[in-house]
């Protein structure tokens, strides 16, 4: 089984080139392309602010083609990647989306996650994907939608949202019915309380709809994005789920928080504790 990582964390220390470097340096198979700078919001008002970076500038492809060079001179490829979110800003939806499908194209990648709209129905995010598809499919990248949750009003516990629960997880996958709409399942989202579900559960509801994973720990209660066994999930469970749907795809770290407390002269120290995370994870999995 091969382990992978988000690269914006990294990347916020020493940059997207140097991280992709430091990742597989620390041994990972993979790296997770991070496009949330492709367009960064104001979270009052929805609007995309205007903050350059290589993603959002004309020459964007030349840029994912460099990061794929980097992660080839390596050894380690790029194995999905994270568009911009909220989907349901408009001009994230009208040119960022395409754009992220096109960056993961050229950077080697053949899964983008693209989260759904949290409070749309099933069908309503069918025809989002839907619209969106035909462009994937001519990139020969798939989509995976991910498992959100939003917050009660003057509380601090999850509730439902688009995909936070299994039976409404596959509907997502079914209603649209093609091979390039997958799942990819943020563990950590389905183990917060209040969500009716659990991570083993979506595993095995989900089953070969699977494709790609979101991997980090928290206390079950907030969406901490922490490194694996630092919190309060029980991996076990998890473990023994992934093997027994024969799981084969990439165990992709989203523990972007953890690399806060790090800096340029130290996060390579971090980006291996990740690595010897990811593959702990792994042996699990293997002796379940």
């Amino acid at each position: 089984m091969k382990i992978s990582t988000e690269i914006w964390s990294t990347s916020s220390h020493v940059g997207e080139e140097k991280a992709i470097e430091l990742i597989a340096k620390a041994g990972f198979d993979g790296w997770d392309f991070s496009m949330f700078e492709m367009a960064r919001i104001d979270w009052n008002t929805y609007e995309v602010l205007d903050k350059p970076h290589p993603t959002n500038q004309p020459d964007y492809l030349k840029f994912a083609r460099r990061l794929k060079q980097i992660g080839l001179d390596n050894g380690i490829v790029c194995n999905q990647s994270h568009a911009p979110f909220p989907t349901r800003v408009p001009k994230i939806r009208e040119v960022y989306l395409k754009r992220a499908i096109e960056c993961t194209a050229e950077a080697g990648g053949e899964i983008c996650i693209i989260h759904p709209d949290n409070d749309a129905s099933a069908e309503e995010n069918a025809e989002f994907y839907n619209e969106l598809l035909p462009f994937a499919r001519e990139h020969g990248v798939k989509i995976a939608t991910e498992n959100m949750w939003n917050w009660k009003s003057g509380d601090k516990t999850a509730c439902a949202a688009a995909c936070s629960h299994h039976d409404d997880f596959c509907k997502h996958i079914d209603i649209v019915n093609d091979e390039y709409l997958v799942a990819c399942l943020d563990i950590g989202h389905a183990e917060m309380a209040g969500l009716n579900t659990s991570a083993p559960e979506m595993i095995r509801a989900l089953d070969k709809r699977l494709k790609a994973l979101h991997i980090h720990d928290n206390d079950k209660l907030g969406d901490s994005h922490q490194i694996p066994f630092s919190m309060n999930i029980d991996w076990a469970p998890i473990a023994k789920a992934l093997k027994d749907i024969d799981y084969g795809g990439y165990l992709t770290l989203e523990a972007d928080r953890y690399l806060s407390a790090y800096n340029k002269d130290n996060v390579f120290e971090g980006v291996c504790e990740l690595a010897k995370s990811a593959r702990r994870l792994e042996q699990m999995i293997k002796e379940a």
